[in-house]
């Protein structure tokens, strides 16, 4: 597995002594990926993530694992607010809801986006104490002025949990 190295300004020093256990899936809700590469490297938009995926299967490293990227915003999780100081954040590249709004149909994530996904997932899993995989819709369902979405009514949660990787409840 490559993992092509895009750092990003946006992020900040974990508290003191965290255990980083879980795992946040977003969508990118933009156009390509050099706009979502883009947009999470700029210091102007204050928001990042540690890695994004490429519907070509690419995987980018915006932010190092030990450090706190700005993924999931206003967050609770598992019993604990602000999900960011606590976790990895994963962008899968994915027009999401807006373009399903103009469209009327949300993107299928490609075959080998998720393959790559299933490969950052182990590898993390391998690195970290990883126990919850879950979707920044779970982690931030309330959130206003709208509820976050991603990732989405098409990300395949079955066939990532035959893979060995299932989705915290």
């Amino acid at each position: 597995m490559q993992i092509i190295s895009r750092p990003s300004p946006n992020f900040n020093s974990r508290p003191d002594g965290t255990i980083i256990d879980t795992v946040v899936i977003h969508y990118t809700d933009m156009e390509n990926t050099e706009i979502s590469l883009e947009r999470l490297c700029d210091p102007k938009t204050e928001v990042s993530s540690h890695y994004l995926i490429d519907e070509d299967g690419t995987i980018y490293q915006l932010v190092a694992d030990e450090k706190r990227a700005w993924h999931a915003g206003i967050s609770h999780w598992n019993g604990k607010d602000n999900v960011n100081n606590f976790s990895i954040g994963i962008e899968l590249q994915n027009h999401g809801y807006n373009y399903f709004l103009l469209h009327g149909y949300w993107p299928a994530y490609p075959l080998v986006q998720m393959e790559s996904l299933v490969l950052l997932l182990k590898d993390l899993s391998n690195r970290h104490p990883i126990r919850h995989i879950t979707g920044h819709s779970d982690v931030s369902p309330n959130r206003k002025p709208e509820p976050k979405r991603d990732p989405g009514p098409h990300f395949n949660w079955q066939w990532l949990a035959e893979r060995g990787l299932k989705k915290a409840s």
